[in-house]
């Protein structure tokens, strides 16, 4: 059993940026990835990024590649994506997730684990 805590979000203005956290209890394998989703009102859960817990690859949605990074503490057992040139459009819950099989998925239904999720609002 995973448990995910996550942190960090809240109100910016485009342009700006912001670091979501999300803290992991209970036994995380190296063969796990950690994954963040999101899910604006009206719309489905889609994929964010992902990072391997062992070796750090990782892996981006076209709309953030090259404005979030993904990265892990394993000493912490926490897991980050940090946020810049943020846009409207990123406005979300956002929400981490943990797979357990060890194959790259951006579909939410393979992840086992969730946390409870953050708000993010970006405004124009």
């Amino acid at each position: 059993q995973v448990q995910l805590v996550e942190s960090g979000g809240g109100l910016v203005q485009a342009g700006g940026s912001l670091r979501l956290s999300c803290a992991a209890s209970g036994r995380i394998f190296s063969n796990y990835n950690m994954g963040w989703f999101r899910q604006a009102p009206g719309k489905e859960r889609e994929f964010v990024a992902a990072i391997r817990w062992s070796g750090g690859n990782t892996y981006y949605a076209d709309s953030v590649k090259g404005r979030f990074t993904i990265s892990r503490d394993n000493a912490k057992n926490t897991v980050y994506l940090q946020m810049d040139s943020l846009k409207p459009e990123d406005t979300a819950v956002y929400y981490c997730a943990v797979e357990r099989t060890g194959l790259h998925t951006t579909t939410p239904r393979t992840y086992d684990y969730w946390g409870q999720g953050t708000q993010v609002t970006v405004s124009s």
